[in-house]
């Protein structure tokens, strides 16, 4: 029987509507040095939830935010998960922890391999291993989209460790995609996405990759700007929706957004979403990862990340709290309606936004794989020192709670670990 304070007459439906005494159920948040981290704790605090927060060091940009709990857990997820899952189950028990949430890949899959370690009534706001698995495989993803009709990128798949790199020469530019980014079997490791430019090129790519690398993608470049669909389900309801586009990143070809714009999405795109995940059979929260092509308009599907991902805050400054909703639903609170939120919000990244325009500055555009239609230099220089009050927040630095921001510019300038 989940604990609750008090009970709400609905009018509207006629019946009791339970609410959830957030005092009664702490929250343990992994990953502490993690941006999306930050952003979930600073919500579930907002809420009322109690929350610590596991790191691999004394201070974190989520252990420093104010009101958490420190816990330093210094196991690596990767290289030893039933250590990990062991001893954050270890910490749930000895501090009473209804929840437990991973934020990044590593530490999932270790609490998802070894979820039996938790102590019983423990939650872990996530589908099943075998789920969470196909939802991180791209090769997966990617076929099951072609068969929902959702747009994706020219891609080939090559299976196997030595087979040959595909000759289609709509490939290059283009990708070689692991079919997972972690990878390994009790050791896990982490696997990245390459750029390459023609085919031998790619040959050296896969030649490179372990075999537990394969299978591989290798997908045609799509330009245009990165377009995340964000969608919370739980019991096969949807809790939210959220849309950014990405306006700049780090590396600038490519990677973490550093600067994005929350955006309206067409209701069709967001119902293919919605299937994408149902056939996934889906729970908890996940980032649709899609790209727009400049040259035919039309929206690609990428990968599926699914955690928390990196721009969370953009979406909870855009008036869709992830973290609380996802939290009240698993934990058994009363059913809340689907949020709406506001498109033109930008949030930007300090830091990372730092590194974005020291990268241009520092290399060519042809070093970085840029295409001719991206900002020069002066240009770049000129959209990092434009700032628009009011529209344009910033993600880690927050007046109300400084420190983690303070934490983040101390590892930075290697005064603090």
């Amino acid at each position: 029987m989940v604990p609750c304070r008090y009970a709400t007459a609905c009018p509207a439906a006629g019946v009791v509507r339970i609410a959830l005494d957030r005092s009664a159920h702490p929250v343990l948040v992994l990953d502490g040095n993690e941006r999306a981290a930050l952003a979930v704790t600073r919500a579930l605090l907002r809420d009322g939830f109690p929350v610590s927060v596991v790191a691999d060091r004394s201070w974190s940009l989520a252990g420093s935010a104010r009101g958490a709990r420190r816990w330093p857990l210094a196991v690596d997820p990767l290289r030893e998960p039933r250590a990990y899952a062991a001893a954050v189950a270890g910490i749930a028990a000895r501090s009473g922890i209804s929840l437990v949430i991973p934020v990044t890949d590593a530490s999932a899959d270790a609490l998802l391999g070894h979820r039996e370690l938790l102590p019983p009534g423990v939650r872990l706001p996530f589908a099943k291993l075998d789920v969470y698995r196909a939802a991180s495989d791209k090769v997966l993803v990617h076929e099951i989209a072609s068969e929902l009709g959702i747009g994706v990128a020219q891609s080939e798949v090559v299976a196997r460790h030595g087979d040959a790199a595909p000759t289609d020469a709509r490939l290059y530019p283009g990708v070689v995609k692991p079919h997972r980014s972690v990878v390994g079997v009790g050791e896990r490791r982490k696997t990245g996405v390459r750029f390459v430019v023609d085919r031998a090129d790619c040959e050296r790519v896969l030649q490179q990759l372990a075999p537990d690398a394969f299978p591989v993608l290798v997908q045609g470049r799509v330009l245009g700007p990165g377009e995340g669909v964000f969608l919370a389900r739980w019991q096969g309801r949807t809790l939210a929706r959220f849309a950014h586009r990405r306006l700049r990143e780090k590396p600038p070809a490519g990677g973490v957004s550093v600067f994005r714009e929350s955006i309206a999405l067409a209701p069709d795109l967001l119902a293919a979403c919605e299937t994408l995940l149902d056939r996934l059979d889906w729970e908890g929260v996940a980032m649709i990862e899609g790209k727009r092509d400049l040259a035919t308009g039309r929206w690609c599907v990428m990968e599926i990340n699914g955690r928390f991902w990196g721009s969370l805050q953009l979406a909870i400054d855009a008036g869709v709290d992830f973290p609380a909703l996802l939290a009240h639903a698993v934990l058994g609170g009363a059913p809340e309606p689907i949020p709406a939120w506001r498109p033109g919000v930008r949030l930007r990244w300090e830091w990372g936004d730092v590194d974005h325009l020291l990268i241009r500055l520092r290399r060519s555009r042809e070093y970085l794989s840029l295409p001719a239609s991206a900002p020069t230099r002066l240009q770049a220089v000129l959209a990092f020192l434009t700032n628009r009050p009011g529209r344009d927040r910033l993600e880690v630095f927050r007046l109300g709670d400084p420190l983690p921001f303070v934490v983040e510019t101390l590892q930075r300038l290697g005064l603090a670990r």
